[in-house]
């Protein structure tokens, strides 16, 4: 349990920093300290493990007509969140967060992928 809560705050960490740098500093913004991209990584893994079920639960209606596609909106709130909760992280607007929040999957989706060959 351990483990897999470690493998997500790095991996929260890593999307965050792949969005920033894809997106531009002037989007996503860490006051150019690696502890902020850190520590925002870590805010977003216990958003995503603690708060991400309850959102998905209350949401699951809009989140089964949409085909799942919903659940990209649910990734930008949690990514708005943490921007709110934490002053270093800056993020610009809904939809660079919405964007941050695509990355952000696909950086889980291949780190799952390749967990998953390596067991």
């Amino acid at each position: 349990m351990i483990k897999k809560f470690l493998v997500r705050w790095g991996v929260s960490a890593f999307g965050l920093w792949l969005a920033s740098e894809l997106l531009g500093n002037e989007s996503i913004s860490f006051d150019g300290r690696v502890g902020a991209v850190i520590v925002s990584g870590f805010i977003l893994a216990i958003a995503n493990t603690l708060i991400r079920p309850i959102v998905v639960f209350f949401s699951l209606p809009v989140v089964l007509l949409s085909m799942g596609i919903f659940m990209v909106v649910i990734n930008a709130l949690m990514v708005l969140l943490v921007a709110w909760l934490y002053g270093p992280l800056e993020v610009s607007g809904f939809g660079i967060a919405l964007i941050a929040g695509i990355i952000i999957g696909i950086v889980n989706w291949l780190v799952s992928i390749i967990l998953e060959e390596n067991k």
